[in-house]
């Protein structure tokens, strides 16, 4: 597997870093691990093929998390690129997500669902077990952010492992949840003080870093307060484990 990240930003405009988006590549298909309104150009500036893209994890339902969704199908309807498709594209999310997509389509006359192939929203609770591409399991897991909020563990049939966190609180039972992963990628918005308690903060997520014992660690959602500060240095006086800063265009090989 290979991981893309398109976005290591927030919601908060910033010069260097997109809103929330991840690309994550396998043998069988690719996905995207939230989809914000800059996704659908890095996507195009990575060279990527955003035409073919199998599948969409939608974590929860703040827009710099989801927010790009509507313009990517709006684009990928009349697309010369997308004339030809006929594999279906299948989008993954919480409960009440297809209502929201379907009322923004409602809004203007869109035609969001009206693809050149198949388009299916897949609803999910928490704890769900299902195949997300083929020989890629994925299970759902409750976050403490929003209500719908949930964080994401896939594994390979080969037993290799990345956790995909997203937007998160503090969460003993996360840490549980990540354990042994390969790759964990997680929030860490805020590097000493954080505003709110939705949200990680640099000590927070390496306590959860501590118990889950990944393999490597990526930090991302990185609020403009990390500019100027040495993530990694930072994250080594709290852990001695493999820490990676997350940034717009950084590839990694699982």
């Amino acid at each position: 597997m290979q991981l893309i990240v398109l976005g290591s930003g927030t919601s908060v405009p910033h010069p260097r870093r997109a809103s929330t988006a991840h690309w994550l590549e396998t043998q069988h298909g690719t996905m995207l691990l939230d989809i914000s309104a800059d996704a659908p150009h890095r996507m195009a500036e990575e060279g990527l093929d955003w035409a073919g893209l199998d599948a969409i994890w939608i974590s929860h339902f703040h827009l710099d998390h989801s927010g790009g969704l509507a313009p990517y199908l709006f684009g990928m309807r009349s697309a010369p690129q997308t004339q030809q498709r006929t594999k279906a594209m299948n989008i993954y999310a919480g409960t009440g997500f297809e209502h929201i997509l379907r009322a923004f389509d409602d809004a203007n006359n869109y035609k969001l669902f009206k693809q050149p192939f198949p388009l299916n929203v897949i609803e999910l609770q928490p704890g769900a077990e299902f195949e997300i591409l083929p020989e890629l399991t994925a299970r759902t897991f409750a976050t403490p952010h929003t209500p719908e909020s949930m964080a994401l563990r896939l594994t390979t049939t080969e037993g290799q492992a990345m956790v995909y966190t997203s937007d998160t609180g503090y969460s003993a039972e996360l840490a549980e949840f990540a354990r042994g992963a390969d790759l964990l990628v997680m929030e860490c918005s805020f590097f000493k003080d954080k505003p709110v308690s939705t949200h990680l903060k640099l000590d927070e997520a390496l306590q959860l870093a501590r118990t889950a014992a990944p393999r490597k660690l990526l930090l991302t959602h990185l609020y403009e307060e990390w500019d100027g500060v040495d993530l990694v240095a930072e994250a080594k006086k709290l852990w001695q484990g493999e820490t990676l800063e997350a940034y717009d265009g950084l590839r990694l090989q699982l």
